[in-house]
């Protein structure tokens, strides 16, 4: 069964077949988790659209404190010996324009200027559209081309991986460029440095799993496998290692313990998987697993360990919970510290 596959954003495919074509739309909006992507995207809208004069045809808008007047000035500038203009506005909060705002922002989409080129950026700021304001909403879904940028599906990114270490003198199998993304999470942006780091480091043209594990700095959530695993393995001592680590770097118990629960929620779901004869494939579809890499893991782990000591493990992240949310004074260090091995030492004896 082939690797599950992600719907592409339709704003993200219509943006490509734009640039493609020439046609830039007159107004677009940008967010997403994909930082990488958007950047590159706007680089290339903004290398078609601004040929020449750069600093009379393109603008960069902050959305704090912007007005609606200086945006309207802005857009309605006429172009410098250009066809068109381009303007950024960046972290500007729409739903959270007071009334007169509102209505000049929606009089604006009304009646844009057609040599301009709009795209409001979210970058640092969630984009969260809001129904209440139904004229400005209907006014956004009607002339702003708005576009997602999310993580790529897991063959793009495989295939983008062996680019960049292609361009850096070295090569990477598929199953090493799988660690990589399970080790450093699947973003362009936080990846790119990861890879240089590695490129510099490895002695051969070819990439190994001790060339990553030696440099790369594991995501969260990397990082919480490893001590779930430890856990599942009795190894109290690596488990608390781990736990040791994040704490020092400021991790807060509350949602290292939401974390865990998770992943323990996953590891009890893969249990089941084995004692009913299905793959990992099902795992996958069940908790969403965007790496077939990620979900074999999960059933090597499961393995291990008993349905009765999931379930038991599962139940005591509960209850762990509340006790850290309702009980004044408990320290989450020490909750999680024993936790871990309280689940260490029972891992073998629950069956």
């Amino acid at each position: 069964m082939a690797e599950k596959k992600k719907s592409p954003d339709a704003g993200f495919a219509k943006l490509k077949d734009e640039l493609s074509s020439g046609e830039l739309a007159n107004i677009y909006l940008f967010h997403g988790e994909e930082s990488y992507l958007r950047e590159y995207y706007l680089s290339e809208m903004k290398k078609q659209l601004i040929t020449n004069f750069e600093s009379f045809n393109f603008h960069r808008l902050e959305g704090k404190g912007l007005t609606i007047q200086t945006l309207t000035n802005t857009v309605e500038a006429m172009p410098m010996m250009a066809q068109r203009t381009m303007v950024q506005v960046t972290d500007w909060d729409l739903y959270k324009l007071n009334e007169e705002q509102r209505s000049g922002l929606i009089a604006l989409l009304e009646d844009f200027p057609p040599y301009c080129c709009l795209v409001f950026v979210y970058d640092q700021m969630e984009y969260k559209p809001n129904k209440t304001y139904k004229k400005l909403y209907a006014a956004m879904e009607k002339h702003v081309r708005t576009v997602k940028f999310e993580e790529q599906s897991q063959r793009e990114i495989l295939r983008w991986v062996s680019r960049r270490f292609k361009a850096l003198d070295h090569t990477i199998d598929a199953p090493t460029a799988e660690h990589l993304l399970f080790t450093c999470g699947s973003l362009m942006n936080a990846l790119i440095p990861e890879i240089g780091k590695i490129a510099a480091y490895a002695k051969h043209e070819q990439i190994t799993r001790a060339d990553i594990d030696a440099v790369a700095v594991p995501v969260l959530e990397a990082q919480v496998f490893d001590m779930t695993n430890a856990v599942s393995k009795g190894d109290f001592n690596r488990a608390a290692t781990v736990l040791g680590t994040l704490l020092k770097l400021q991790e807060e118990p509350i949602k290292l313990l939401s974390i865990i629960g998770s992943e323990l929620r996953q590891l009890r779901t893969a249990r089941i998987a084995l004692d009913t004869g299905r793959d990992k494939f099902w795992l996958m579809e069940r908790w969403n697993i965007r790496s077939s890499y990620r979900a074999g893991l999960l059933l090597d782990n499961a393995r291990r360990v008993s349905r009765r000591w999931c379930s038991h493990a599962v139940r005591r992240c509960y209850e762990v919970d509340v006790r850290l949310k309702s009980v004044n004074g408990v320290s989450g260090p020490n909750e999680l510290t024993l936790l871990l091995m309280e689940l260490a030492q029972t891992a073998q004896t629950l069956s």
